[in-house]
């Protein structure tokens, strides 16, 4: 039992087994009521709630809401009638002797303290510290807690090496937008904080480190959104001497048994289902597909090529196929019309199979008989299917829209089963995407990653070219990216070449590596499972900002702290900085 001058023990530690006892407690007063000249006050710490009561009027009198107090009383049970079974306290309250109040606050409150989640972002977050003291917003914190002490002791069980990297550290020339630190001592130069620790721990593993891992924070200075802010942690860990099957093994453990811990919902069986990247572009038009959604999308390119309805003819076609939904209203149809021209689609076009395998929609009238054969043989139509096509001159346009009209038809169905986890692996990412905008070829994925078969690899097509890159996926979110490093300086080169960059600019860019990988680098490779999004998931938040202690608002913005914030002329002269 916790003895100090504040409190003998927590409101939650209160029981019946104390009756008659005198305690000392503290906390901030949740709620008053004056039933008639009798003041009942909740008092609220972080374990729980109890009720207090005296036989002073004055006592309890003059207290405000969200004030701080230290009570001493003795603990008495409640009339039968005035029991309170939300509470584990519900059968007991103090009769207050003495009540000293340690910080008093405002009378009127910005928000409600219970409600405080129904408010506006913005406002919840100017007064974090207050909407921190909604039981559900504060068991997240500690929630959170858990979850690193149990990722700490599995990666300990495993024999990884806790390492903490540099927060300060170069800027990288690849990936996100960096945040930068001008240095006041080397004039012109700057600093940049990490968008990961990737360097540092591959030198790691060249510094002879079997396996490391850390809980490493992570800044980009991007547009934040729902599952993305500008600051992140993530489980980062990386191995030596391994092959991609050895940190999928590593990954899946970290996931199902994470998961297995904190839920009771159903988890992938492990090993997780692996879906190359070009089968999840086209299945599901995503490289992060929810896989609790059953709809699946199918090409029908080849069997539209000389089609004589003009949006399909030379175009990327593709169907998703809806079984008995033909009883649907035109109202319904007319939603999914509706949000395809949301998402910048100029159309979308469907059919209905009819009783009698007839076929009645909108592009019906330009099916050849051909056509519906082939539709029913290769996409399965049955009674009552609709069949659903999005059709684009770029594939890539073709397989995102197909995508998102997939899942808001889960979503409109009610085909996504909330009590599911459903996990899986996303590799053979190709190495290299072509930008149309700037005409060259930009890295896919992560450009230290290795490509499969080696050097070899570049005597090929270079869009053919496939990484040693790979994504944890869950319920569409990414959890986590990895991938066997490029240890060899001549595959490195060539990669980076490849995007525009010289041998000397590599070297100079990525200095640390290049030069440490002449001193016998070793075959390594690792992930980092995102620790915020692990987090939203297990705790059914829609939002990253909800498991975060004090986040930046969508709009990048701190307006508790009032950052970003202008500084003064002399910080900015010591910088050698100048506003334009």
């Amino acid at each position: 039992m916790l003895k100090n001058k504040y409190r003998s023990m927590y409101c939650k530690e209160v029981r019946e087994s104390h009756l008659d006892e005198e305690v000392t407690l503290s906390g901030w007063v949740a709620n008053i009521r004056d039933h008639g000249g009798v003041i009942f006050v909740d008092l609220r710490d972080e374990t729980g709630m109890i009720q207090l009561v005296s036989n002073d009027e004055e006592l309890l009198y003059n207290l405000i809401r969200e004030s701080t107090i230290c009570v001493t009383g003795c603990v008495r049970k409640r009339e039968e009638e005035d029991y309170n079974p939300k509470l584990e306290t519900g059968k007991i309250e103090v009769l207050v002797s003495r009540l000293e109040v340690l910080g008093e606050s405002l009378h009127v409150l910005p928000f409600e303290i219970q409600s405080s989640k129904e408010v506006s972002e913005d406002v919840r977050l100017k007064y974090r510290y207050l909407d921190l003291r909604n039981k559900k917003v504060h068991d997240t914190i500690r929630f959170r807690s858990e979850l690193l002490k149990y990722l700490r002791n599995k990666m300990d069980s495993l024999g990884f090496t806790e390492v903490q990297t540099p927060i300060i550290t170069a800027s990288s020339p690849e990936g996100a937008r960096d945040f930068l630190i001008p240095s006041r001592k080397f004039h012109g130069k700057f600093y940049a904080l990490p968008q990961a620790p990737q360097i540092f721990k591959e030198l790691l593993m060249v510094g002879g480190f079997d396996k490391y891992y850390q809980i490493a924070p992570c800044f980009r200075d991007e547009d934040a959104r729902a599952d993305r802010t500008l600051e992140f942690y993530q489980l980062d860990f990386e191995m030596s001497f391994v092959t991609e099957e050895d940190i999928y093994a590593i990954g899946e453990e970290i996931f199902y048994d994470t998961f297995k811990h904190f839920s009771k919902k159903e988890i992938s069986a492990r090993p997780f289902r692996r879906i190359s990247y070009k089968d999840a572009m086209l299945r599901y038009g995503t490289d992060k597909p929810d896989l609790r959604n059953p709809l699946v999308i199918v090409d029908m390119s080849e069997e539209f090529k000389e089609s004589s309805f003009k949006p399909f003819k030379g175009a990327t076609v593709r169907a998703i196929k809806v079984d008995n939904i033909a009883d649907k209203s035109n109202a319904w149809y007319n939603e999914i019309v509706a949000y395809a021209s949301s998402i910048g689609m100029p159309g979308i076009g469907y059919i209905t199979v009819l009783e009698d395998f007839s076929f009645k929609g909108p592009i019906d009238k330009f099916l050849t008989e051909e056509d519906r054969k082939n539709l029913i043989s290769k996409v399965g139509l049955e009674k009552n299917s609709v069949l659903f096509f999005i059709a684009d001159k770029k594939e890539q346009v073709a397989s995102k829209y197909a995508g998102m009209i997939r899942s808001e038809l889960g979503r409109k169905l009610n085909l996504i089963d909330e009590d599911k986890f459903e996990f899986c692996i996303i590799n053979d990412f190709p190495m290299f995407e072509y930008n149309e905008e700037e005409g060259k070829y930009d890295f896919c994925h992560n450009p230290f990653s290795m490509p499969q078969e080696g050097m070899k690899a570049y005597e090929k097509d270079i869009s053919k070219i496939l990484a040693y890159q790979y994504d944890f996926v869950c319920n569409g979110y990414e959890m986590a990216s990895g991938a066997v490093r490029n240890h060899d300086l001549a595959s490195l080169e060539k990669g980076f070449e490849v995007v525009g960059y010289t041998k000397e600019e590599v070297e100079k860019k990525f200095k640390s590596l290049y030069e440490a990988f002449k001193y016998g680098a070793p075959p390594h490779a690792g992930m980092a499972p995102g620790i915020d999004r692990m987090l939203m998931l297990l705790l059914g938040e829609d939002n990253l900002r909800e498991v975060q202690a004090f986040p930046m608002s969508t709009s990048g913005q701190d307006f508790m702290m009032g950052c970003p914030s202008e500084v003064s002329e002399q910080q900015l002269r010591e910088i050698h900085i100048k506003i334009r």
